[in-house]
């Protein structure tokens, strides 16, 4: 019988992807020479409210979790992401690692603080719009110090909760449609709004614990953009329905001839963005 990264390696040959995906886990130490932010001040929505909090401190050493990751695939290394490392306020919230976000957030990703020269990111039409999507996305609570993300090949021994995938949409398309195939379910695949680590880290996890299986769809965050290749997008899917669709591989559309026209596009891609 076939181990899981036999046949990750033959999805990749059969969709064109290139690069192997990762897996993202918790644990509670971090792997050696990995990825990720200094420790930084406390943070919490209660110091914001006792005005405790000097943002600027908290921002000092910023790092955007995606950026880690980034430099993981370069590398072939491990990043993370932890309560007291945690970057950026954002993904520490979006990891698990707060239960209740910063009210900061909710101005800084939309129309900014009235009276401040912060204008906000304008990802989001007010504060108020924020402040339900945080509330719908609130992740269940980290369940180990560390977030970590690596490549599914550095986890023999380690069983994910979910598998990344960096891809171009020509060869999304073959595994958002193996997802469909392998579930029968029209809704298998997921795409919304938030931040490209809440697509890989909150979502999937919301999803799991309402007990739905989804393919999260995501990146399509503007500041996250610098941390991925051209064109290129996310796939966040849970370990058990990976699993279904490597078992599924097999008889799904990745054998027929309307797949091996796509292949052709996919080729086309790698070529036209190789130096990318």
């Amino acid at each position: 019988m076939k181990n899981r990264m036999e046949q990750t390696r033959e999805l990749m040959r059969a969709t064109g992807i290139s690069e192997e995906p990762f897996a993202l886990y918790y644990a509670d130490a971090k792997p050696e020479n990995a990825f990720g932010p200094k420790e930084g001040v406390e943070i919490s929505r209660e110091l914001e409210e006792q005005n405790a909090l000097n943002m600027g401190e908290v921002f000092s050493h910023f790092t955007c979790f995606i950026g880690s990751i980034w430099l993981a695939r370069k590398k072939r290394g491990a990043a993370f992401i932890s309560r007291k490392e945690y970057g950026c306020v954002g993904g520490g919230f979006y990891t698990g690692f707060y239960e209740k976000p910063l009210r900061f957030i909710e101005h800084y990703v939309s129309t900014g603080w009235p009276g401040t020269p912060m204008r906000g990111e304008r990802y989001m039409t007010s504060p108020e719009a924020m402040r339900h999507f945080l509330e719908k996305v609130a992740p269940p609570p980290a369940p180990a110090r560390y977030c970590i993300a690596r490549p599914l090949s550095q986890c023999d021994a380690i069983e994910p909760e979910s598998v990344i995938f960096f891809a171009r949409m020509e060869a999304m398309s073959g595994l958002g449609t193996l997802a469909y195939f392998a579930t029968g379910d029209i809704d298998a695949v997921a795409l919304h709004f938030g931040s490209a680590c809440s697509h890989i880290s909150a979502w999937p996890r919301v999803h799991q614990a309402a007990g739905r299986e989804k393919a999260v769809l995501g990146s399509f965050d503007p500041s996250a953009r610098k941390f991925l290749k051209t064109d290129e997008m996310t796939l966040t899917i849970p370990l058990s329905l990976y699993d279904k669709m490597l078992d599924a591989m097999p008889e799904s559309l990745l054998g027929t001839d309307t797949w091996q026209t796509v292949m052709k596009k996919v080729a086309r891609s790698e070529r036209a963005w190789e130096k990318a």
